[in-house]
């Protein structure tokens, strides 16, 4: 699996963390920055991932922020993305079984690499059960669909 990754400077070093162990379970990294922990804007980074996702570059993103708050808005405002804010592991799971959540994204400042390593496990592990959560999905991707055809 090919997981974009990406942070701002608050969540620099989770993401490094998080780098360091997606290839142990079998996934290829792609790094979308940022680079350091000078202050950087968030959008640039979260648009960054959430494109590569939307445009089947990568199979699923991570993004994390100090709260998560910034980059779960600027990820879900990209066609296709279903970002999942989680701070456990049961929302984590949960984004996956029942939203097919394609985006997990981690708030640093309440995230150690431990618990990030046991989320990102059970989010890349967990299928999506379809069943009643398909039709509440594809009404979700119909109105995405609807709104991306509206013209100017």
């Amino acid at each position: 699996m090919r997981i974009a990754i990406g942070s701002d400077h608050a969540g620099y070093a989770l993401k490094e963390a998080i780098k360091s162990f997606l290839p142990e379970m079998g996934s290829e990294v792609v790094d979308c920055g940022a680079g350091s922990e000078a202050s950087v804007d968030y959008p640039d980074f979260g648009f960054a991932v959430a494109d590569a996702v939307s445009m089947a570059q990568c199979d699923r993103g991570i993004l994390i922020c100090k709260s998560g708050i910034g980059m779960s808005v600027v990820a879900n405002k990209v066609l296709g993305i279903r970002a999942a804010l989680c701070y456990d592991v049961e929302a984590a799971r949960l984004s996956r079984a029942h939203n097919d959540a394609n985006v997990l994204v981690m708030g640093a400042a309440w995230m150690d690499p431990d618990r990030a390593r046991e989320m990102v496990g059970v989010w890349l592990e967990t299928a999506f059960e379809g069943g009643r959560h398909l039709k509440r999905l594809e009404k979700i991707m119909d109105f995405e669909r609807d709104r991306s055809s509206i013209k100017d």
